[in-house]
Order: C-alpha cells, then structure tokens, then sequence
C-alpha cells in the first residue's frame, strides 16, 4: 500500500508481549518493519512462577512473517536489563509500550499487604523502571515514542480491584507528567484503557463478551500513538470492540467564596447547587489552567463583603447590556402633565411643555429625562434581568435619592441607548443603599443624559462594609427662602403620572397601599421630583427658561398624598446653583430634603456630528507604534486609540480603578502608558513610571483584544508577564465594554480615512452599465461571476449578508460552503453584514458614490467581522460583459408571457412633479434636512392624480413614486393647493382647517415639519 504507515528501523520494546494484548502490538508493529523486544517473564496471571516459553512463541511467530524480534525475560523490576537487550540487540530504541501486568482481585478489608505490593511492583514500578531506563536515549536522540497501559478501572474505579485502580491511575498522572517534559525532545507519551480479552479480564468479564473483545481490536491505535506521523501526547484513550475515544478531565464551573469572606460549612452548602452543576462544565487541559479559578481569586483581592441580600464582590462595577428606547412628543407632554405642568391652560411658559404646535417651540420639561432611564429599569425588572449578586425584590427597596444632569437641553424626540452600570454599593447598619449609574447616548453616539438612582434596600445591611459619604449635603441655609412655591397636587395626579412608565400598584390601588400602612396609595417620589424642579425653572432660571437647566439632586424623605399642596422653598446661592426642599403644607412635613438645581449660564448646543476628539492624548494614541505602518487591519496602536477614546467618554474610571498601567510589546517593540490614576484618565505612547507593568508580544496583544487568546492562558503559559501590583491587573476587565467602532476610528485617523473601508470603495462597477432591475440585477452579476470562480469560497472563506432598505430586501453572499454562491433572503449565521438603502447600493455598485464616504459617514453600516468586508476585493475583477449576458438572460427566463401596463408618471406639466424634482435635488445637497422631520409621508396630490412616497426617516432621505407600505402620514390635496403651500401663500394649517389638505395619520408633521418644502416652487 503506497499510503501504508510503517516502522522500518524503527525499534520497539513491549512488556508482557507472552500473550494478549502484549502478543497483538508486537505482532502488527514487527509485520510494518519494526524491530521488536518482546519481553515476558512467563508467570502466571497472579504473579506466580515464570518461563521463557510465552516470548520465544511470539518471536518465532514474527520472523516466520519475515520480520526481525528478540525475547526478553526479565522482569520489569529490572528494566534497565530490558533497554539493554534493546541496545544490544538492534544498537537502539524507539518506542516503549508498557502493557506488562496482573491480578490479584479481592474486596478491599480481605486484602493482604502481598496483594497490594505485587500489584504495585508490576504496574508502577515496573511501568517506571523500563521507562526510566529508556527515557535518555529517547531525549538524546530527540524522538521517542512511550504508551502507559491504564484500564477503566482506574478511571472510574471497580468492585474487589482497589490495588489494580491504584496502580492504573497512578500510570495515568506518570504519563501526563512525562508528556510535558519530553515534549520539546520529541518524546510523546499517550495512555490507553483498553478493554479487551485476555486472561486479566477473562476472571471479570463473560466469556462471550471476551470472544468478541479481541486484543487485535486495541493494537491499531496504539500502533498510530507509536507512529512518526503522530503528534499526539498526553492523551488518554478509551478503547475496544471497534471503539476508539479519547478523555478528558471535566469539572463544574464551581462557585468561588472571595478571599476574606467566612469559610463556613454554611458557604458551601448554600453554593452547593453550583458546585455540582456540569452545564457549564470546562475541560482544562493542564494544571496551569486548573489553578486559573483559585488564582484570579487570589488576583481579585480581599472581599468587599455582603450578605444573603446583597454579594459586593459580584454586583459592584457590573455593567448590563445597553437597551435602546425612543419617545417622542407624545411621551413629553404626558410626562409634563404627570408633574403637574400646564394645570392652567393658558399659560404660555408651561403650554410650551406640553404643546408640540406651540408659536415659541416645543420645549421637553429636564426632569423628563428620567422617565425612559426609569422605564428601562423597570423593564429589566419584569425579565427578572438583575445585577449579579443581587438577592432581593422589589417589596425590600425604596427610592433614597435621585440625580439627573442633562448635556444639552432633551430633543423632543429622540432614540436612546442606555448603558447601566452598579456604580456604588454602601452599608448603612441596618439598611444598604445601591447606586446604579445610567447613562443615556443619543443616536450620534454622544452623552445626554446621566441618571444616578439611590436604592434603599431594607434589613440588607450590616455587613462591615463602606458607609459612603456622611453629613447632610444641600443643607440650606440658615435664613428664610429667596422664593417659595405651592401648588396643589390633584387628586388624579398619581393616575396620570404612572401613565410615563412607573406602574408600581402602591400609586393606584387602595387596597395595596393599605397591605404597605399607607391610608391610600401615595405619589410617586420622582413626581414631586418633576413638580419641585418647575418651581426652581420658574423662579430662578435665565428668563425662566428650562433649556438651562443643568443637574437636580433631590433625597425622598418622605410620601406625598394626592391632593396635599406641596411648598418648595429655595435658596439662591449663585447664578448657576439653587438649594431647595420641599414641604407638605397640611402636615407640615419635609418631603424632599437635601436637594439643588445646577442651571447652565448658556444653553448648550449639540455637538456637530464630525466632531472628532483631537486632543494631544487622542492623537498620541491614534499614532502608529514604531515599525507599524499604515494598514487597512488594525494594529496595537488602534486599540489604544479605542481605550483613549473610551476614557473620553467614561472619565469616572479614573477614579474608580486609580491604577497608571504601562504595556510593554515586542515584535515589534513598542510601549504605551494607560493612566487611570490621575484626571480623567489618558492613553500616551512611550514608557512612564506604572502601578502594574504588562509585557508580551504585539501578537499576543492583538489576539487578547479581539478575542482570539485568553489572557489567563498566556500568563500561565509565560506569553503575558505582569509585574508591580498584580491584582490591578484585574481592573482592566472595563476593556470588554470598548465599542469596536471606538477602534475602527483610532484607525481611520491613523490611516488618513482608508482605514477599514469596505472593499468596494477601491473596486469598480459590479452591476452591468445597462442592466434597469436594481440591485437584483447587482447579485445575479456577482452570482455569475462566482459560478464560475468556484475557488473564490475556499479562498476567502466568509458569508456576506447584505440587507437593503427602500425597498427592503436582502441577499446572501455566501463564499464559505461548496463552491459559494448568491441567494435572496437571510442568512442562518452570517460572518459579515454590510446594511444600507438599496439606493446607495446601487449607486456604490455602478460606481456613483463611493463606498468609503458612505461607510464613514454612517450610511453603510458594516457589523459582524468588519475586516472581513476586505475580502470583497474580488468585485472588481467582475467582467461587465458577462455581467450584462447574465442579467438579461436571467431576465429572459423569469419574464411573464404578458406583462401589465405600468402605471403612467405624473404629466411633466403638472407644478407637483416640478416640485418633488426639485425636492430631489435639495435633498441630495442638504440630507440633514430629513432629521427635522423624522417621518415617511405619503403625498396625494389629485387634480391630475399623482401619489409619491418622500422617506424622511431612513438616512439617506428617499423619494419615489408610489404609496409608501407603511406611513407616519398621509397628506392629500390638489395639485394646486399643493403648489400653494410650497410657495408659502398658503399654509398648511389653513389648508387643514379649511379642509382643502387631507391629514390621515401624525398630524404634528403637517402642522410643523413640512418647512423642508418651502421655496421649491
């Protein structure tokens, strides 16, 4: 056989070859041209006796077959005797199999001290000695190939073989030993279970299952394990009867008591369930890993305490999963309204709060900004998603305190991301108080909002822990108030504030109240919160103007009754600051008590969206490390990038982690300096005095960072070195909530703007010049063009999902399976997805618009592998030729035998297709224009008859002709109506209300977002 594995030259030793197992390996070695010593010392199955008769047998057997063997008698006791023969006899050894062994079974309280000796001497010492005598020549030589014969019942143990089991695991723990230390010699050691017959299990095993376990069954694989071609070591190998497996230790995941908690039996019982769990099992492979657990227990450092309520170590610093929510005008009004805003009608300072039509503009009342935080909250509650370490429900907690600072004055509509995180845990005795810090990004990706809620948890407290902050805050001043405020709550007023999104039953059913010791259910702290900042807005804001609001913090000292009349007194302490508290008049009882208003000196406005952080430390960090140069994959210097950027936005973990960490890289060298100790933290490139020092390869970095290497598995493996405080080294885990998008820009700016564009960027047209069937017409070209490169798929190894909007539709590219290909429809589990309107596809495929700018600028977005969009390279070497024959043959195939008419274009003399040409045009010059509307419109225009579909909502802006499938709106009016409200002679609400333009759906958008058609008569 031309493929056959053998062992010409090779030269093998096998203890007790006499018989069984021992007799089968010989045998199939010395028949593939190994040169065999079969040794057997002759004795019985018990260890009685001995003979040369059982070798010679097997050695006259081999040369018969043509091969070359020699006997040996020795015992394995004296194993260097055996090497010897082996050196003697063939000046050489290359491969030792220890299968040499024998019984003495009984129950473990009958055994005498001669039935566990014997078993020892023969297994484990004999195992010992024959190796150790060949272990030498195997290392000197640098080759060398060494099988231990183990047997389940040292695995798993069995009846009445206590001393075999010992024996049979202990060859199991000497060969993984050896595995290690004669790895980089070339030396493999493995180890097999065999079960097979032979007259070791002929005493515990039925004679028909004996006959069919033949050793002929075992010796192919221990054969492979011996073979030059293998490079397998420490292994364990489960085999017979035509079975072949390989094992590993498995373990639970465990439960870990921190360092400096009690030690009791009470811990263990109580983590019992974990303890014992294997649905989360893990497999280490060695003992470095097995230590990991015990080690980064070490590493995390003495426990912050807790209780059967609340477990510091767990639930300090954890970060949820960011949840998006919107709201718009709706939710402003109703939310104004719950807080008492506008109970006069006609007042125009607080209509603005709830009228979205208003003459001076619609303004969002600041302590909205609680509302969508605290609906996310709850949310989370209702899925039972919970802080780890978390034991406690909602009948344990009250709200202490909240705070609330605004960026930027709320736009009346928005769609937000909130990051949630448990900033701060502290023990009062009795009591905790749990601040979770959430902080809400707009769709730019800026901050707007910071909310910081102080949960009181009742009866959680008294574990020794950090008190937190002591002494009144916000005390006022000892004098009367510079203003004061009441207003009556209505009855009702609990009912319509819930209405935002707190639908706690305390606030609306009697009967649950009274279960808690309340006469009737009261008013939620957070709307005496909302009514008590209108009153500092109205008294003390610039021209009483609620964009300047800047930050509250207000305690709840205690409840509030619908109907009561609620007093805010305030004090002025500067321009940009007001204390204040809140009464009930009625019973003259504080309510809300150590509490300001931050007011800002100027409204602050948005950031432009092509704000770029460009600080001296952002640009250092963006700078590509020496020897690095410019690539579109990113490099170690764009992690750093990333970390800089992340710091900008997340300055509080300067405070919280206070550790300055230098990372040391080689090949190629480089070093950079992650200060977390000192301002709001900074990244620079260059070596400066640390906390904690990480050294190891630029590599290895780069694999730690994007997933690829675990960073326990390096520092045991000696790949990561940490130095000065290695416990800091554990605060790095904030690294895992750096946004990948953080990075690709620390690569753009290091790449001038090249950095991670999609490939189509660089590539020509893939759709065919003439081709008029949109992207359909796209994908059948590049399906063409893989069918007939069918090397594409095992050459770039990725499936592409790409999903088009207006009209949506979406197409898999898939160049990873078979010989690849194109469909329409989703992907099962796409590697790299690139989203954007089908317009702008089209346009990027027949080269109109570039790709580059598209992505940058947000209107490709590329998630899963994003370097992987590199790999599209291949478009450009699409035939255009081929791609038009393709097309129109695919058209030819699937065109109807009768085609209906098309519906005919609105006449070009008609002023409503002048108008949306125009539209057209305004629209690609200015796309920010569709921001202020945020609507998809369907526009009717009769009187001749035209119906168009203007997509405000989608970025870009998108114009057909045509009914939209979904519309926020539906305005419908004559052609020359229409052409009246674009020139401004008439308005839209006058055509409303004199019924010449129709409103179905979101009238807002007709009353005050149609400004984007002015002018284009």
């Amino acid at each position: 056989m031309a493929n056959e594995l053998r062992f010409d030259d090779k030269v093998a030793i096998i203890t007790g070859a006499g018989n069984g197992l021992g007799r089968s390996h010989a045998l199939l070695l010395a028949s593939r041209g190994a040169k065999v010593v079969v040794n057997d010392l002759g004795g019985s199955a018990f260890g009685g006796g001995k003979s040369s008769a059982a070798a010679d047998k097997v050695v006259e057997e081999i040369k018969a077959a043509g091969g070359q063997a020699v006997a040996n008698y020795d015992s394995v006791e004296d194993g260097a005797k055996i090497v010897q023969c082996a050196l003697d006899s063939f000046g050489r050894i290359d491969i030792v199999v220890n299968n040499a062994g024998i019984l003495r079974d009984t129950t473990f309280h009958k055994m005498s001290q001669e039935d566990w000796d014997l078993i020892y001497k023969v297994h484990v010492l004999g195992g010992f000695r024959v190796t150790h005598a060949a272990w030498p020549h195997l290392r000197d030589q640098g080759y060398g190939r060494i099988i231990f014969t183990a047997s389940a019942a040292g695995i798993y143990g069995n009846f009445g073989q206590g001393n075999y089991s010992m024996a049979k695991l202990g060859l199991l723990g000497l060969s993984n030993t050896l595995a290690l230390e004669g790895k980089k010699r070339g030396v493999h050691v493995n180890t097999i279970a065999p079960i097979a017959g032979s007259r070791l299990t002929e005493t515990v095993l039925p004679k028909e299952l004996i006959d069919a376990l033949k050793p002929e069954y075992v010796s192919p694989l221990v054969a492979y394990l011996c073979h030059e071609s293998c490079t397998e070591t420490g292994g364990l190998f489960e085999l017979g009867g035509g079975f072949f497996s390989k094992l590993r230790w498995e373990r639970t995941e465990g439960a870990t008591i921190r360092l400096g908690r009690p030690m009791t039996i009470e811990a263990v019982k109580a983590d019992w369930s974990k303890i014992v769990d294997f649905k989360k099992a893990t497999h280490p492979p060695n003992i470095a890993e097995s230590m990991a657990p015990v080690m980064a227990n070490v590493q995390a450092g003495p426990s912050k305490g807790g209780n059967q309520f609340i477990d510091v170590d767990k639930a300090l610093g954890y970060e949820f999963d960011p949840v998006k929510g919107t709201y718009d005008e709706r939710d402003v009004a109703l939310y104004a309204l719950g807080v008492g805003a506008s109970q006069n009608p006609l007042d125009e300072e607080e209509l603005r709060y709830v009228y979205e039509m208003h003459k001076d503009g619609f303004i969002v009342l600041p302590t909205f900004g609680v509302a969508p935080v605290l609906k996310t909250i709850f949310d989370q509650a209702k899925q039972g998603i919970q802080a780890p370490g978390m034991s406690y429900g909602f009948d344990r907690i009250l709200h202490g305190e909240q705070y609330l600072e605004l960026k930027r004055p709320l736009p009346q509509r928005a769609t937000l991301e909130h990051k949630v995180r448990i900033k701060d845990i502290f023990d009062k005795g009795k009591n905790a108080l749990v601040i979770t810090e959430v902080k809400s990004y707009d769709e730019s990706g800026d901050l707007l909002l910071v909310n910081e809620l102080t949960t009181v948890v009742r009866g959680a407290g008294g574990w020794g822990g950090d008190r937190g902050p002591q002494g009144d805050t916000n005390a006022p001043p000892d004098r009367a108030p510079d203003a004061t405020l009441e207003e009556r709550i209505n009855e009702n007023q609990a009912l319509l504030y819930r209405l935002s999104g707190d639908w706690n039953p305390l606030h609306a059913d009697p009967s649950f109240a009274t279960a808690f010791g309340f006469p009737r259910p009261i008013l939620h702290g957070l709307c005496t919160f909302g009514y008590a900042a209108r009153h500092v807005i109205k008294s003390f804001a610039k021209d009483r103007d609620a964009r300047y609001f800047k930050s509250i913090k207000a305690r709840f000292a205690d409840s509030v009754f619908p109907g009561e009349t609620l007093v805010t007194e305030m004090w002025k302490e500067s321009d940009q600051r007001v204390v204040f508290r809140c009464k009930v008049k009625e019973r003259d009882k504080v309510v809300i008590s150590g509490a300001a208003v931050e007011l800002y000196d100027a409204i602050p406005k948005k950031k432009s969206p092509s704000t770029v952080p460009n600080t001296p430390v952002a640009k250092a960090a963006a700078a590509p490390a020496p020897a690095q140069s410019a690539s579109l994959e990113p490099v170690s210097a764009d992690i750093f990038g990333g970390i800089s950027r992340y710091l900008a936005k997340n300055p509080e973990l300067a405070t919280r982690v206070a550790t300055v960490y230098l990372f040391k890289l080689t090949s190629p060298d480089s070093a950079w300096t992650v200060d977390l100790k000192n301002g709001g933290g900074s990244v620079k490139s260059g070596a400066d005095k640390a906390d904690c020092t990480l050294e190891l390869s630029d590599a290895d970095f780069m694999d730690m960072c994007t997933g690829k290497a675990d960073p326990q598995k390096l520092y045991f493996g000696g790949k990561l070195k940490i130095s000065g405080n290695v416990m800091a080294s554990q605060k790095l885990e904030f690294l895992k909530k750096i946004d990948p998008q953080m990075v690709i820009d620390a690569m753009k700016e290091r790449t001038g703007g090249a950095a991670a564009a999609p490939a189509a960027a660089a590539a020509p047209a893939a759709a065919p010049a003439q081709a008029e069937g949109g992207s359909s017409d796209v994908f059948i070209a590049i399906g063409d063009h893989v069918g007939k490169h069918p090397e594409l798929a095992a050459k770039i190894q990725t499936v592409f999902q790409f999903k088009l909007k207006n009209p949506d539709s979406a197409y898999v590219l898939d160049l990873k399976n078979d010989k690849g290909s194109v469909r329409e429809g989703m992907a099962e589990k796409a590697d790299c997805t690139l989203e954007l309107s089908d317009a702008d596809f089209i346009g990027m495929a027949t080269g109109k618009l570039d790709a580059q700018k598209l992505f940058f600028g947000g209107q490709l977005k590329i998630s899963g592998n994003v370097m992987a969009s590199q790999k599209l390279m291949f478009l450009k070497d699409i035939d255009q030729e081929a791609a038009k024959k393709a097309v129109l043959a695919a058209r030819a195939a699937s065109a109807p035998k009768a085609e209906a008419p098309k519906a005919a274009a609105p006449k070009a003399e008609a002023a409503a297709a002048g108008i949306i040409e125009k539209l057209k045009d305004r629209l690609a010059k200015n796309p920010d224009l569709a921001k202020d509307v945020g609507a998809v419109i369907q526009l009717r225009v009769t009187s001749p008859d035209a119906e168009w579909t203007l997509d405000m909502k989608s970025s870009p802006a998108a114009v057909s002709i045509g009914k939209a499938p979904s519309p926020d709106v539906v305005l419908t009016l004559s052609d020359a109506d229409f052409a009246a409200l674009v020139k401004g002679s008439e308005p839209a609400q006058a055509l409303f209300q004199s019924g010449r333009m129709r409103v179905d759906g979101d009238v807002r958008v007709a009353a005050n977002r149609l400004g984007f058609l002015k002018g284009l008569d």
